[in-house]
């Protein structure tokens, strides 16, 4: 380029930085410009000093460019009756109030001083009904008019709000509307208030209208799989009392099923009350479904999870489940396939599994074949089945004889109960779970012998004032002659993450005279859990810290059960990929120190 040109491009770059300064300058002087007051609110009440300096009709003239002083104090004037209307939604209606304005100030300042006085309380309430649930000798409809008076959140003594006045009746509303009364509504409500005495009277009258009964459910979006599958999982049958839990219920059910995305159920109120249709509208799930899960654990170190659902098989309509896991102690495969629920909620199964239980030097291969029936309800589950077990396992350098390895096979019948009473999931707070296994069987190598097998799992979460305590017990047992040969996975070894925190997985089992542990008959496990929500600024974050204390014993004999113990501390993370744990635990057994951590996520 020529020097001429290189000239003429710089005077270019000099003329628009200037013209750019120029116009930043200029955005500058006209991007805030100098309101024509400023507005300070004075008030030992943090919430009245809030109220007015955010809603004052005041604060829309700030921005008025050619406010003269006259306007200015027509605008003061207001601002009383102003002020005053809104320290009455707060329950203060003998307010002292002061508005000057502070010329000495550039922009002037409207200050206004308020000292609010006492508030207003609840004198007295009266909640009166109409409809259907005022005459009702129904023991349910007597119950609720009890519920909802009891309930009341506003009651005489409380300090009056408006905001805690329609929060009440609100509340009550919710109650009317919860069950049996869908079209309830609020018929009358008063809150008359003595300013002079600052006592207030309140008034309401609900009107329940007529007690409605569920009639036939209309579905919509069902196209792909059995249209008989949504009246039977919502469990909503002709002549059922309207209930709103009920209804809900029915919404979970049916996401939960696997078969639904998302199910929305209404219940239209000018319908008839005898019989009101039920409108179900689902959005089904995609014929197959593929899950993805990574995750590590200190036991057994990274793992890959992968899970294919085929929710409707060709021929048959069952459901098919596919699962594999990846990682150094415990990889397994399982398949599963499901019937459609019957009408009674139960359906057939049948499923295989193969895993390895890698416990050092001693190796597991297990395969198992089941064949019977599951019930899933909201809070708990059932199974009956049949299983076959087998289990060959490999003790490195004959470190054990075969018999006493739990290598073997057998049959057996099992009933399954588990119960599940929480306040919320993943994540509770409080409630308790329990579980039953109950069979027998008989062993089919070496001496066919029969065997009875129980466990019983309990957990429980207390809540204490700012934190909580869990409980965590399991106990089981084999009855068996001393010569039966009872597969390893009927048998018991517990330790780990999850389990006996201190000790690796499955660690403690029947320690032999040369050192070898092996799966032993009776087993007892409990642990005590003290976890307290770690608060920023009195908020919960998603982090929680632990203390704890595991015990967990396994013997060949119920007087020979001596326990391992554990204690530690640690802390829970809930993060976005899912559920971290990380414990730091003293196995008193072994004189040492171990780190736990789990992790995992699906995708």
């Amino acid at each position: 380029m020529a020097m001429g040109g290189w000239r003429g491009l710089a005077r270019r770059v000099v003329v628009l930085g200037a013209c750019l300064l120029a116009g930043a300058a200029i955005a500058q002087n006209t991007a805030a410009p100098m309101p024509s007051f400023t507005l300070e609110v004075r008030s030992p009440d943090r919430n009245v000093r809030e109220l007015l300096q955010r809603h004052l009709e005041l604060q829309r003239f700030r921005e008025v460019r050619d406010l003269d002083e006259a306007e200015l104090a027509r605008l003061i004037t207001l601002a009383e009756r102003d002020a005053r209307e809104l320290l009455g939604t707060l329950g203060y209606f003998s307010p002292q109030l002061e508005i000057r304005r502070d010329n000495g100030a550039m922009p002037p300042r409207v200050v206004v001083d308020v000292a609010p006085g006492p508030p207003t309380l609840v004198d007295a309430v009266d909640i009166t009904f109409d409809g259907d649930i005022a005459g009702s000798t129904a023991s349910d409809a007597i119950a609720q008019r009890q519920r909802i008076r009891e309930r009341w959140a506003l009651p005489k003594g409380r300090r009056w709000t408006q905001d805690a006045w329609d929060d009440a009746k609100t509340g009550a509303l919710r109650e009317l509307v919860a069950r049996r009364y869908p079209a309830g509504k609020v018929g009358l409500s008063l809150a008359d208030v003595d300013a002079g005495t600052q006592r207030a009277r309140l008034g309401l009258r609900l009107d329940s209208g007529p007690s409605f009964r569920l009639g036939e459910i209309q579905v919509t979006g069902a196209r792909r799989y059995d249209p008989v599958l949504v009246p039977r999982l919502a469990r909503l049958p002709p002549g059922t009392v309207y209930d709103q839990d009920q209804i809900q219920r029915a919404q979970l059910r049916l996401v939960g099923s696997g078969y639904y995305d998302s199910a929305y159920i209404t219940v239209d109120p000018t319908s008839d009350p005898a019989a009101a249709p039920v409108q179900v509208n689902v959005r089904e799930a995609r014929l197959h479904k593929v899950v993805l899960g990574l995750g590590f654990s200190t036991d057994s170190g990274p793992r890959a999870t992968a899970e294919y659902t085929h929710n409707r098989l060709p021929w048959i309509d069952w459901r098919a489940v596919t699962r594999l896991q990846l990682e150094r102690k415990t990889p397994f495969l399982e398949t599963e396939l499901q019937a459609v629920p019957g009408e009674d909620l139960w359906r057939w199964g049948v499923s295989a599994r193969v895993e390895r239980l890698d416990d050092g030097l001693l190796v597991t291969h297990g395969q198992r074949l089941r064949v019977g029936r599951t019930k899933n309800d909201d809070n708990f589950d059932r199974n009956i089945y049949l299983q076959f077990d087998r289990a060959s396992v490999q003790a490195e350098g004959g470190v054990a004889p075969v018999e006493d390895t739990g290598d073997g096979t057998a049959i057996s019948a099992n009933y399954i109960w588990a119960g599940r009473y929480f306040d919320r999931l993943p994540y509770p707070t409080r409630g308790h779970s329990l579980g039953l296994e109950v069979g027998g069987g008989l062993t089919l190598v070496g001496s066919k012998s029969p065997f009875q097998r129980t466990v019983v799992r309990a957990l429980k979460i207390q809540p204490l004032e700012d934190s909580r305590i869990q409980w965590r017990g399991e106990a089981g047992a084999v009855l068996a002659p001393d010569r039966a040969r009872v597969p390893a996975t009927q048998l018991f070894r517990t330790g780990g993450d999850t389990t006996v925190r201190g000790y690796g997985l499955r660690e403690i089992g029947v320690v032999r005279d040369n050192g070898v542990v092996v799966p032993g008959r009776y087993m007892a496990v409990g642990s005590v859990e003290w976890q307290r929500p770690i608060r920023r600024g009195g908020v919960e974050t998603n982090f929680e810290h632990a203390l704890f204390i595991d015990g967990g014993a396994v013997a060949d004999q119920v007087d020979r059960l001596r326990p391992w113990w554990g204690v530690g501390t640690g802390v829970r993370y809930k993060s976005p990929l899912g559920p971290l744990q990380a414990d730091l635990a003293y196995g008193v057994k072994v004189h040492s120190f171990r780190l736990h951590l789990t992790l995992s996520s699906t995708f």
